[in-house]
């Protein structure tokens, strides 16, 4: 039988202490709901005596339909010399009323005799105390031995009396912590191989740090040498640089050393939650994260793509589905033949080896113009359209200006008139605008606004420009990316343009995202 491994998700706390996560008590209420529908086992709420929004998340608990998740309340052992019963931070544990209390304390001597500013026969009472305490209410408790493997290389002997302080007085799991995460997989396991030998019957887990790229591998190490109970945050969000990414951990655990985490259905969402957390903290989500990063099954390299449509194998370490993301083909300079096959299929194209090959070499010679196609795939299958045989655009553009002037009493004024062609009548409009790229997109839509009136629901939402070659100075190539989203359709797409003008770049890509959504939506896309 598969043995299991124990999840706990520790993003609402650890993982929002990293710099620039934040998240309202609502979100954090969504996320838990979401981890709970993952499958992890436990799910750490916050810190109660720590700041108001964890003691609401804490009194809205109930609103939670849980099927599997136990919440666990966070907090210290008791402060020093005084009893639980008159510790503020514990009663705060208390009031949380959660099944689960996870209590930290210190395996360090040096944070004993400094940072504690107490002895070490202290220390061990606070454990002691603080952990009976816990049982004795009938609480499930996990001991986080905080700076476990710092401690232990410091003092051995003095962090595992430590953990038999809180293992001799009742708590179902001790969990070993690389706080600064400097420590190595070797070393967690030969030293959980040795906590493991002193306590054969203890319950152990793991939490690590990713301060030196190691969160993930060290993870893997604890559970190798006996650990059962894994602690990381979603995306890997948490202090410094962060902790041990769960979102890589399960996969990890799941696929590539045969553990059971989670369901396979449940495995197959993990994708959707790790974008699904970034969005409600406001964080773009990282293309490149392993497993379910926009590019982590992204092949860019022609050699790679021929391989890949003949055996996906062969440049795929796993079938990308199981963890609910797809693989892609990236157009670049870079590409065979093969990539644009892959597109021309992905977009629904009947495009042959003689137009495929026509617009590989556009796309070589337009990149080493200043073009980039991997995040404009809008204008990947323009390109691809525009290259068969009878190929009819909707619209012609005869030509257009933009003015901006300095006008007295007035301040800055900017306006576009575009001059285009279809159904055999010219258009020809004026719009003004904030700036010459606004001018000309409120113009160019007007004059089209007549034969396409679906155009109304679509809007220009982000404007990217980029400087090529700064040491041209003024002179130099600019590339432009522009994102539109089609609020009828909830379809969003990207164009690029790049000429040493950065209006003939805007204009480019504006005209090319309104040629690609009436041909698309022409041709039943």
């Amino acid at each position: 039988m598969t043995e299991q491994i124990f999840l706990y998700d520790t993003t609402l706390r650890d993982g929002t202490q990293g710099e620039g996560v934040y998240l309202s008590c609502n979100d954090k209420l969504k996320v838990a709901q979401r981890l709970d529908n993952l499958g992890v086992h436990y799910i750490e709420g916050g810190w109660p005596g720590s700041n108001p929004k964890d003691v609401e998340f804490f009194a809205r608990q109930d609103e939670l339909n849980l099927k599997q998740a136990k919440i666990s309340a966070f907090g210290s052992t008791r402060y020093k010399n005084t009893t639980c019963d008159k510790d503020p931070n514990t009663q705060a544990l208390v009031e949380a009323n959660t099944p689960v209390v996870t209590l930290v304390g210190k395996s360090w001597d040096l944070h004993v005799h400094h940072i504690l500013e107490t002895d070490e026969e202290e220390n061990l009472d606070m454990i002691a105390e603080s952990v009976k305490y816990f049982k004795d209410l009938g609480k499930e408790v996990i001991y986080d031995a905080e700076h476990f493997f710092d401690g232990y290389k410091a003092n051995p002997n003095y962090t595992l009396l430590t953990l038999q302080a809180a293992s001799q007085n009742g708590a179902d799991c001790l969990v070993l912590c690389d706080t600064n995460g400097g420590t190595t997989p070797w070393e967690i396991e030969t030293i959980i191989n040795t906590v493991r030998e002193r306590m054969p019957d203890q319950a152990i887990g793991i939490h690590a740090h990713n301060d030196s790229e190691l969160g993930v591998a060290n993870t893997l190490a604890g559970v190798r040498a006996g650990a059962r109970h894994v602690q990381a945050t979603v995306n890997g969000y948490g202090e410094r640089v962060g902790n041990a990414n769960m979102v890589s951990v399960i996969p990890d655990l799941q696929l590539k050393l045969g553990y059971r985490c989670v369901s396979d259905e449940k495995l197959a969402s993990l994708t959707s939650i790790s974008r699904y957390v970034d969005e409600l903290a406001n964080i773009t989500p990282n293309s490149h994260q392993p497993f379910v990063g926009s590019s982590a099954f992204a092949h860019k390299g022609g050699i790679h793509v021929a391989a890949v449509m003949k055996v996906e194998e062969s440049y795929q370490h796993m079938d990308p589905t199981l963890v609910g993301n797809v693989k892609r083909a990236v157009v670049s300079e870079l590409s065979g033949r093969g990539n644009i096959m892959y597109k021309a299929v992905e977009f629904g194209l009947d495009t042959d080896r003689a137009e495929a090959k026509k617009v590989l070499s556009q796309i070589k010679e337009m990149e080493n113009e200043g073009y980039t196609f991997e995040g404009a795939e809008a204008s990947i299958d323009l390109m691809m359209r525009r290259a068969t045989d009878g190929y009819e655009t909707p619209f012609q553009i005869i030509d257009f200006m933009v003015v901006t002037e300095n006008r007295k009493g007035l301040g800055l004024f900017t306006e576009a008139t575009v001059k285009i062609k279809f159904d055999d009548t010219i258009r020809h409009t004026v719009a003004e605008g904030n700036g010459p790229v606004n001018a000309l997109n409120l113009a160019l839509r007007k004059a089209l606004y007549a034969g396409f009136p679906q155009l109304k629901t679509i809007h220009l939402t982000d404007y990217k420009v980029r400087i090529l070659d700064s040491d041209s100075g003024t002179a130099a190539k600019t590339r432009v990316l522009i994102d539109f989203f089609d609020e009828a359709n909830s379809e969003s797409w990207t164009t690029v343009g790049a000429h040493t003008n950065i209006i003939e770049a805007s204009w480019r890509a504006l005209v090319d995202s309104m040629e690609y959504i009436l041909v698309s939506r022409r041709n039943g896309k």
